[in-house]
């Protein structure tokens, strides 16, 4: 009697994003790590594959800012969310005012 073997191969649509695997690969941090950055709204998947989670490549830089933060300034997890909302607040307003000067 021949067996029949099955393989799980995985596919994603769009190849521009990462896995969890891979954005804990780019940083170096562990992937319950990344789990707790989303669990904390610290860093949002592009979309989610049923249990997969994917990321867009900008995650990179914003789980390495985060690290950076808790390395360098010693941001605690719950307060990296305010600081994060106001440097996105920073960066949104410097595009505007960038944006208004060129315009004059």
């Amino acid at each position: 009697m021949t067996e029949i073997e099955y393989h799980i191969v995985v596919y994603r649509e769009d190849e521009d994003q990462l896995t969890k695997a891979e954005l804990s690969a780019a940083t170096g941090l562990h992937p319950a790590m990344i789990e707790r950055f989303v669990e904390f709204g610290l860093i949002e998947p592009a979309r989610r594959a049923g249990a997969q989670l994917l990321f867009y490549p900008s995650a990179v830089l914003r789980v390495r800012m985060i690290q950076r933060l808790r390395r360098d300034v010693g941001v605690n997890m719950s307060s990296l969310g305010v600081v994060l909302d106001l440097i996105d607040k920073i960066w949104e307003l410097k595009r505007e005012n960038e944006l208004l000067k060129s315009r004059l």
